[in-house]
């Protein structure tokens, strides 16, 4: 089976891969889902779902703190990578030592699906995946017929505080939030996560406020800040906090985020 990765490197797996390491959490949830968790032999810290089955996996570090002899010796025949979660310099030791490495790295909710499509491949899980993969596509249908009936609305969706931080063009979050009828008030940005003040966001008046649990984890007591801005979003009661899984892991839970995110958008 050949793929072409996020890198444009062309990836051969001859047979289905005995051992797998994912970098990815969203992806490891994706492998146990696709029925080949079995196959999984080492996650990242981050990998938390399927929760019972990868609390047995072997931890390589973090996603941005990978520990790379780690991961030789336990002597993958393929490590699935994202050019966004993982540094560089470690991908680049991984592939040094001669692995397998296939890196990922989908900008838009379409991309992500054809994304689980060439890992079910590479696994081979074409099978088992494809019911999974419809469930995205019904999803991702569906919404964009329902956004064509309505209006759209402004959305301010922050990843970071101290500095602020926002979704830019260019990302996985911003095309979600865009499919599910939001006009992202940072989409004029040059940085695909760009560093905002709140000065910023009072001036763009935000319809909506997503605040999500990652990657930096809004929670109720962050709640105060927000509403203290003389936005539409607060006036109308409109600022949200959300499960970030659900705006940011493109796996599984594409077709949970998209509705949800839709419905939240609109009101519902």
């Amino acid at each position: 089976m050949r793929r072409q990765d996020a890198l444009g490197r062309s990836i051969e797996v001859e047979a289905p891969p005995a051992r797998i390491v994912s970098l990815v959490p969203s992806l490891t949830e994706a492998l146990f889902a696709f029925g080949v968790g079995e196959r999984v032999v080492g996650v990242t810290y981050f990998c938390v779902e399927p929760r019972e089955e990868v609390r047995h996996k072997t931890r390589v570090g973090g996603t941005k703190t990978l520990d790379v002899p780690r991961v030789l010796a336990l002597r993958p025949d393929l490590v699935i990578a994202s050019a966004e979660e993982n540094r560089r310099e470690d991908v680049e030791a991984l592939l040094a030592a001669g692995l397998r490495v296939f890196v990922t790295l989908p900008t838009t909710v379409r991309e992500a699906v054809e994304m689980l499509r060439d890992v079910a491949a590479l696994v081979g899980a074409e099978r088992e995946a494809a019911p999974i993969i419809a469930r995205a596509e019904e999803a991702l249908a569906e919404t964009a017929d329902i956004v064509s009936r309505r209006g759209r609305v402004r959305v301010f969706c922050p990843i970071w505080r101290g500095p602020w931080m926002s979704v830019g063009p260019g990302t996985y979050m911003h095309d979600l939030l865009s499919v599910c009828g939001g006009d992202n008030i940072f989409a004029d940005s040059a940085a695909r996560y760009p560093e905002v003040t709140l000065e910023e966001v009072v001036e763009r008046d935000p319809q909506v406020v997503l605040l999500p649990s990652e990657p930096y984890r809004f929670r109720h007591r962050h709640l105060p800040e927000i509403e203290a801005l003389p936005v539409s979003a607060v006036r109308d009661g409109r600022v949200h906090l959300v499960d970030g899984r659900l705006l940011c892991w493109y796996g599984p839970r594409i077709p949970e985020g998209l509705t949800q995110v839709r419905r939240l958008l609109a009101g519902e």
